[in-house]
């Protein structure tokens, strides 16, 4: 084997891994790119963060209500409670696989009720719900990536694996 071979499968071996989400000290890890994961994380999270004093609202839960979402009085209210939860543990870097699927549970039934643009008459209305129900879309694939990758480095997760790894 060369050299430049082995150096190549040391480095690879070292390298962060997702499915691991643990990160081995390498000058990549050193750097402060790897900030960008957990900044990603809360700035994916503030929009359901934010939103849980909301799904209290009269008024939101009567706007869900007449869009047809069945027991909205419940309904809204649990949806920003799942939301919130799902948004903090992402945040926090916390069970965050977990907290991926609460958002994905959330984020299916909520985009396909409160977002069916194909549905809406008035075109300004129909473009308005057509953004809304795409940037949900958007944000599911977000969540479906932390489903799969995890919280990465600089996270509860990755500290708690740590400790059990040794």
């Amino acid at each position: 084997m060369s050299t430049n071979t082995a150096a190549l499968e040391n480095a690879d071996r070292n390298a962060y891994r997702p499915d691991q989400g643990v990160a081995v000290a390498t000058a990549e890890s050193a750097s402060p790119m790897r900030y960008a994961v957990p900044l990603g994380r809360l700035l994916f999270a503030l929009i359901f963060l934010n939103s849980l004093v909301g799904h209290f609202s009269p008024d939101a839960i009567a706007y869900s209500a007449q869009a047809g979402v069945p027991m909205a009085a419940l309904l809204v209210p649990l949806s920003g409670v799942l939301a919130f939860a799902g948004g903090l543990s992402i945040a926090l870097g916390y069970r965050a696989r977990l907290g991926a699927w609460l958002l994905i549970a959330f984020l299916v039934p909520v985009t396909l009720k409160m977002h069916a643009f194909w549905t809406i008459a008035d075109p300004m209305a129909r473009q308005l719900d057509q953004v809304m129900f795409f940037k949900n879309v958007s944000m599911l694939g977000a969540a479906l990536m932390i489903a799969y990758f995890g919280a990465g480095p600089i996270s509860i997760d990755a500290r708690n694996r740590a400790r059990r790894n040794g």
